[in-house]
């Protein structure tokens, strides 16, 4: 069986869509540096950054990074559908979500482990400027991957499903409303799809009020 650590609102959903496309059994352990402390233990004895998601395998073997699991998922399982036979443009898609969207979030959510200094205002006027270049890196991702999303049975495929989890956070999707609506569009799409649907419902339960 397939362990996920993770918690809600987090990028653990991505991973919850994937499992259930692979159609394998898996069960989760709410673990988040805000929740049950134990949790929080058991993870670092798998993965010492304690991030999330943290996915570890039937034969005991872990998958750290969103990208890599849902690469992993996506070879492991190819009927899922989380990647085209030829998968070097959705795998270029999420190794650029993961370099250049991820890790602005983790700035803008913890600008002082990027600074020397306990100076709050330049905490904030970190976490604003990141914010802005995360905001650009996601138009630019339009503008390279909107024909990457689906499969070829129409459905969200492995960047689809990343791309609408992660464009939820720092105000992104209202700047691509304004800045790439036809690529916001079909990011709500596949909001609406019915395996991703309920998922980011049970994350997300007041969005978009809570996106900002």
């Amino acid at each position: 069986m397939y362990t996920l650590y993770g918690t809600r609102n987090s990028g653990a959903c991505i991973i919850e869509i994937a499992l259930q496309r692979c159609g394998v059994q898996w069960r989760q352990i709410d673990a988040s540096p805000w929740g049950d402390p134990a949790s929080m233990v058991a993870l670092a004895q798998i993965n010492p950054l304690k991030q999330i998601p943290t996915l570890q395998l039937p034969d005991g073997s872990v998958l750290t990074e969103s990208a890599a699991i849902l690469i992993h998922l996506g070879l492991q399982f190819p009927k899922s559908d989380l990647l085209p036979e030829y998968p070097a443009q959705v795998i270029r898609g999420l190794v650029y979500i993961a370099a250049n969207c991820y890790s602005a979030i983790s700035i803008i959510d913890y600008p002082q482990r990027w600074l020397d200094s306990e100076d709050e205002q330049l905490q904030a006027r970190l976490a604003n400027g990141t914010r802005k270049h995360l905001h650009r890196v996601w138009q630019m991702f339009a503008d390279q991957f909107a024909g990457q999303l689906l499969s070829p049975q129409a459905g969200p495929n492995a960047l689809g499903i990343m791309a609408a989890a992660v464009s939820r956070w720092d105000g992104a999707r209202a700047v691509l409303e304004q800045a790439r609506p036809e690529f916001a569009q079909a990011l709500a799409r596949i909001d609406a799809d019915p395996q991703v649907a309920p998922v980011f419902a049970w994350h997300w339960p007041n969005w978009p009020q809570e996106s900002a």
